[in-house]
């Protein structure tokens, strides 16, 4: 998040810089330093910073040793991430990671276990509490969603640190949308994320726990293997 902000205050200074030489006359220069501006802003906007790559055995309490898709090892400080709350889903050797790191690349500043993201969470139906709905992550940036019909879930990928959600809305015909959520808590079972980039009016908090198969229970309220230990013969 720091390389964000450094850029966004380079972005800042350029701007300036641009109305400095138009308040100064040289118009075209200004023009081609707006244009040079807004291209980067763009690119900022659009281009993922963030590191994947397998958790190796270099690891250790405050460190992480990343194999990275480019195939390169790297070894990133923990402390900073982990003093800001920014590490979530713990690490372990073989587990995949989405790392966002300082300039120098010697530091994470926000870490996500795609391993342990991956799997079925589940909440009550907001309607009215009687099952569980939810969304399924899978491997390849697969998405689905469990038990509801109103939103079609279709794929997921970590961007910058936020997850990304593609769905379809019931009735929405074949058009397609795309949000970004914050991650804000990740566990062995537990999901929690929040609407990112949205008007305050519109910020939505999602709470998930992983989906775990329940016991059927006969009608006295007994697990069904429980009901055949006090069956006679």
């Amino acid at each position: 998040m720091r390389s964000l902000m450094k850029k966004l205050l380079f972005l800042t200074t350029m701007t300036g810089m641009a109305l400095t030489l138009g308040s100064c006359g040289g118009g075209g220069n200004a023009q081609q330093a707006m244009e040079e501006v807004v291209d980067s802003t763009q690119i900022l906007a659009t281009t993922d910073q963030t590191l994947y790559g397998l958790c190796t055995d270099g690891s250790a309490m405050n460190t992480l040793q990343l194999l990275t898709d480019n195939g390169d090892t790297i070894s990133l400080s923990l402390t900073a991430a982990l003093e800001a709350g920014q590490v979530f889903g713990g690490y372990q050797v073989g587990d995949r990671m989405a790392v966002l790191t300082n300039p120098a690349k010697t530091e994470a500043t926000l870490v996500i276990n795609e391993s342990t993201l991956l799997g079925d969470w589940v909440m009550p139906n907001p309607i009215d509490g009687s099952s569980e709905v939810g969304i399924r992550l899978k491997e390849g940036g697969v998405a689905e969603s469990i038990d509801q019909s109103s939103i079609i879930y279709k794929t997921w990928k970590i961007f910058n640190g936020r997850l990304e959600l593609l769905s379809q809305r019931e009735g929405g015909g074949e058009e397609e949308e795309v949000n970004l959520y914050e991650i804000t808590f990740l566990g062995p079972d537990s999901l929690v994320y929040k609407t990112f980039d949205k008007p305050k009016e519109e910020m939505e908090t999602f709470e998930y726990s992983r989906w775990k198969e329940k016991p059927e229970v006969d009608l006295h309220g007994l697990k069904l293997e429980e009901a055949e230990e006090f069956r006679l013969d």
